[in-house]
Parts: structure tokens; C-alpha cells; sequence
């Protein structure tokens, strides 16, 4: 059974002196698995989670520079780091094992502590780039996200609603947009404070969470406004989208500090993309907008749709 602690090698040698050695090396130190051919050794890496390969260039089947082409080759297999040893020590042997992927090379017969300060340094490397890529994807979801519901902010939202515009037209399929706003909210913060406010945002980013699908997006527009773009329906699917959500909200019970309860409504406001008069998903918002405005006048807690 593998321990979770420990990295896992994939030997790839055909000679059993070679591999006895590798393991007498690096077993106590990591998970070692090993392949007599690069066959095997292909099926392997597709079947198994490894962190580093030690590959030999001469084998029987599929030499190791072929291998290594094919793991560069594929997704799930390219960022594995790949070490040749190899008997070979001529420039044109060392040169083509960088082309084809290779990240490093040692030479046999083994020195056991630059082998095992070879492996450590390609594993730190890794470590560090795996790090990075993780750090970039959460600064990327931190500058589309809005901090307090956890929804897609303006700015996100904008770039990404223009690319589903252009899409939809092209294709010809239905685009609606929702818009939603708390009614009276600025009573909700005057009446029970501010945080009280913030939880009335957040309960309601929950609910329109909820009825998402995964091809929505929804994102915090400004303040107590929220916006939901809906591809593939109509301006009747939308409408039916924004009155469940609508009663959702309507039903929903907040409480708070000492045994305090709140309830809020939302007015909303539903427009379909005309794509013979509307050059963007802006103007289209505009008339959402004029639709959710026309819900507030006309008495709050209640779904209109455009003109």
C-alpha cells in the first residue's frame, strides 16, 4: 500500500543489476515502482500517480527517447519530470535526451549521492512549480471573484458575458439576462446595521447559487444588485428562473442576534438578447434593467419582463 508521504519514482531499465541498484538507493527514501520495458512503463504512468521517471535510453521494445516523447506528448503525463540514465556520455546522446523532455541525465555506473541529490533537486523543482501554478490559479480566482459572496465580480462578469454574446449570435441560440435587487435595502442597514445587511447579500448569493446551472453566470453586479446570464434559454425560461427565485427569497427567514428574525424580498428584472438590434450584452442589460426598475414601481417583490 502506498504511504501518502512518500514520492513515487518509476524505474525504467531492462537490466536487473541496474534496477537492483536503483531500488537499494531509493526505496527507503520514496515509492518505487519499476518497468522492465517502455511499454509497460507507459501503462504505468496512465494507471499510476508517479511524481519522477528514471528512464534508460537503451531498451528492447521502445527506446527511451520515444517514451519521453510520448509522455511530453499527452496532458495527464507532460509535466512529469523524466531523468535519463544512460551509459552514454557523448554530446549527441546528452543533447537529444533534452530534446525530446528530458530534465536531467546520470550516467552509469551510479554515484549513489549525486543520483539521490539529483532526484531530490528535480522533486524540489517540481514541488516549487506546482506551488506556483496553484498560487496563479487562486490569484486568478480572487480577480474574478467578489470577496464577500463568492460570486463572479463586474469585471469578470463583463469579459466573460461579451465571449457568450459573440457565441450565442453566432450560433444562433437563445441569450437571456436577469437582474435582481434587494428591495428596500438601504432599510435593512439603517433598521438592523450594517452586518445585518451583509448577511442579507450573502443569504441571497446562496439562493442564486442554488438555482444556477452550470453553464449560468452569476455575479455580484454592485451593492445589493446582482446579475445571472442565461445561455441557451428564452426570455420565458428566464422568466420562470427569476419568480422561483423570487419565492425562494421571499420565504426566506434570516436570523440574527438575540432571537431576531428578518425577511426581504427582490424585484427582478428579465431581458432575451435581440440579436438583429443589439450590437452587445450591454444593451441588453440596459433593458433588464428597465424591466427590474418597472418591478419597483410597480410594488416590489415581483418579476418583469422587457420590452
Amino acid at each position: 500500500m502506498k504511504t501518502t508521504n512518500k514520492k513515487t519514482i518509476l524505474i525504467v531499465d531492462d537490466t536487473k543489476i541496474n534496477i537492483d541498484i536503483l531500488i537499494e538507493l531509493l526505496d527507503d527514501k520514496y515509492d518505487v515502482l519499476v518497468s522492465l520495458s517502455g511499454r509497460r512503463a507507459l501503462e504505468i504512468v496512465d494507471e499510476t500517480h508517479v511524481d519522477i521517471i528514471l528512464l534508460d535510453i537503451l531498451m528492447p521494445d521502445i527506446n527511451g527517447y520515444d517514451v519521453c516523447r510520448v509522455l511530453k506528448s499527452k496532458e495527464k503525463t507532460k509535466s512529469i519530470p523524466v531523468i535519463f540514465i544512460t551509459a552514454n556520455t557523448d554530446e549527441e546522446s546528452i543533447e537529444q535526451a533534452f530534446e525530446v523532455g528530458g530534465i536531467d541525465y546520470i550516467t552509469k555506473p551510479f554515484k549513489a549521492l549525486e543520483l539521490l541529490a539529483r532526484v531530490k533537486t528535480q522533486l524540489n523543482v517540481q514541488k516549487l512549480i506546482q506551488e506556483l501554478e496553484e498560487s496563479h490559479k487562486n490569484m486568478e480566482l480572487l480577480a474574478s471573484q467578489d470577496h464577500m459572496t463568492k460570486l463572479y465580480n463586474r469585471r469578470y462578469f463583463s469579459e466573460i458575458s461579451a465571449s457568450i454574446f459573440k457565441l450565442s449570435k453566432r450560433n444562433q441560440h437563445s441569450l437571456s439576462v436577469l437582474m435582481l435587487d434587494i428591495d428596500k435595502f438601504k432599510n435593512i442597514n439603517d433598521t438592523f446595521g450594517h452586518h445585518v445587511g451583509d448577511d442579507v447579500i450573502i443569504s441571497l448569493a446562496h439562493i442564486l447559487k442554488e438555482f444556477s446551472r452550470e453553464s449560468d453566470v452569476t455575479c455580484r453586479f454592485g451593492g445589493e444588485e446582482f446579475l445571472i446570464l442565461l445561455p441557451e434559454t428564452s426570455i420565458e425560461g428566464a422568466f420562470s428562473i427569476g419568480e422561483k427565485i423570487r419565492k425562494h427569497v421571499e420565504e426566506l427567514v434570516i436570523e440574527f442576534g438575540k432571537k431576531q428574525t428578518l425577511q426581504f424580498t427582490v424585484s427582478v428584472g428579465v431581458a432575451e438578447v435581440d440579436f438583429e438590434k443589439e450590437k452587445n450584452i450591454e444593451q441588453t442589460i440596459q433593458r433588464a434593467d428597465d424591466a427590474l426598475y418597472a418591478a419597483k414601481e410597480s410594488g416590489r417583490n415581483k418579476v418583469c419582463k422587457a420590452k
